[in-house]
């Protein structure tokens, strides 16, 4: 079992919630990973032909679950079952009656011609969570439209506000309308839990895509409202756009990511005199060009000219290291390799090592979030069905005899 419901250092935050797991690529896996590092018992339902598309996609080795099936199912366990055969949406009901929470984030209006609405599943269990991640909400013009990543972030906002400026827009690297929205739906399952041990009762947690998106940006709206037009692309400028420095530069070295980012507050002096000082230009202490963060904004070119010059005979490193020692916000610009080979974010356990049953070892990120009593090692993603007899026998009583036929029969 990858989530017993106690761990070495005690019981976890979620032992013993029962979760159905109906989703696939990364929104909705994004929800399920998160409740299993949180201790829950994730049982990721799949079609027996395949499994979740999220194993083939993008996989370098045909027949091989893909590097980024097994960063999204981690600490899950996996079962067959044919939603298309009417005995396995009656294994799935007999689940259901079982379960804390259900999710799913299939393509609008594909869970309900199979039967399973909020409306069917709550008949069947009132007290389970229902959990949906969609493009966009019910009611919006766009409810039937198809949605990923790329998408949400385009109609939420994001890549408006992304880019240089004048020039096109672009999408952040991060997967914010994926596993951005996932998280948001996490959320909103714990709280909705929390509330089932005053009420009794489930309810359904809906979040979109494009709404999530929105949420990212509130501070893109108080720009808005300064200016009362719609915010701007900034490039590497925070997006009020009130302060400098606020810029990556380009540091000692050739490589693609040799820069060190430094950022003086907006609230006041305090840290671009502090750089000054390390800069050794106290000479521009009293300039009345940079007296104020307002000032230093209006004057950004020249900033970036002082700095450029200076910054550049230092390695990323180190110049992150002289700044951050004398009190100046700066952060080198850490690429994948870089960060997933950083002895102590490995100890830390944001990079973890787990063994995969054909991948052999396989590092990943790991969960962030650090509980005094609450600890979930990770463990890798399940192979399809790995878990069948295990669960079917635990959930629904079915002995060898039983399973056999169904797998005979294509239901599993």
């Amino acid at each position: 079992m990858a989530n017993a419901p106690d761990s070495p250092a005690g019981r976890t935050a979620l032992a013993g919630i029962k979760v159905i797991d109906l989703t696939q690529f990364e929104a909705g896996t994004a929800v399920t990973e998160t409740l299993a590092w949180l201790g829950a018992d994730v049982i990721k339902i799949e079609p027996p032909n395949g499994g979740e598309q999220g194993r083939s996609a993008s996989t370098d080795s045909p027949g091989v679950d893909s590097f980024y099936f097994l960063l999204l199912n981690a600490n899950k366990r996996s079962v067959t079952l044919n939603l298309k055969h009417e005995r396995g949406k009656d294994m799935l009901r007999r689940m259901i009656a079982q379960a804390d929470v259900f999710i799913e984030n299939f393509a609008p209006g594909a869970i309900e011609r199979l039967g399973f609405s909020y409306e069917a599943v709550r008949a069947l269990n009132p007290r389970i969570i229902y959990a949906q991640v969609k493009g966009f909400g019910a009611g919006s013009p766009f409810e039937q439209f198809l949605s990923f990543d790329m998408i949400g972030q385009a109609t939420g906002g994001v890549m408006s506000i992304t880019g240089e400026a004048g020039a096109r827009p672009l999408k952040p690297g991060p997967t914010l309308g994926d596993t951005g929205t996932g998280l948001h739906c996490a959320i909103g399952v714990l709280a909705a839990l929390f509330q089932r041990t005053v009420t009794g009762e489930g309810q359904k947690v809906e979040v979109a895509m494009q709404e999530a998106m929105v949420n990212y940006c509130r501070i893109a709206y108080a720009k808005q409202h300064a200016t009362g037009e719609a915010c701007p692309r900034t490039g590497n400028q925070v997006v009020l756009g009130t302060t400098a420095p606020s810029e990556a530069y380009r540091c000692k070295g050739d490589g693609p990511n040799d820069y060190c980012y430094i950022y003086g507050t907006r609230a006041n002096n305090t840290h671009w005199e502090r750089l000054l000082r390390v800069m050794g230009r106290e000479d521009l202490l009293a300039d009345p060009r940079f007296a104020s963060p307002k000032g230093r904004a209006a004057h950004v070119a020249e900033i970036d000219a002082l700095i450029a010059p200076w910054i550049v005979q230092f390695t990323k490193h180190e110049a992150m290291e002289l700044l951050g020692r004398n009190g100046v916000p700066a952060g080198a610009v850490l690429d994948t390799m870089e960060l997933s080979e950083d002895p102590y974010l490995r100890q830390r356990g944001v990079f973890v090592t787990v063994q995969h049953p054909v991948r052999g070892d396989f590092t990943m990120p790991g969960w962030p979030v650090k509980m005094s009593a609450s600890h979930v090692p990770v463990t890798a993603a399940p192979l399809l069905g790995a878990h069948n007899a295990e669960i079917f026998r635990q959930w629904l009583a079915l002995d060898e005899t039983a399973l056999a036929e169904l797998h005979a029969g294509g239901v599993i």
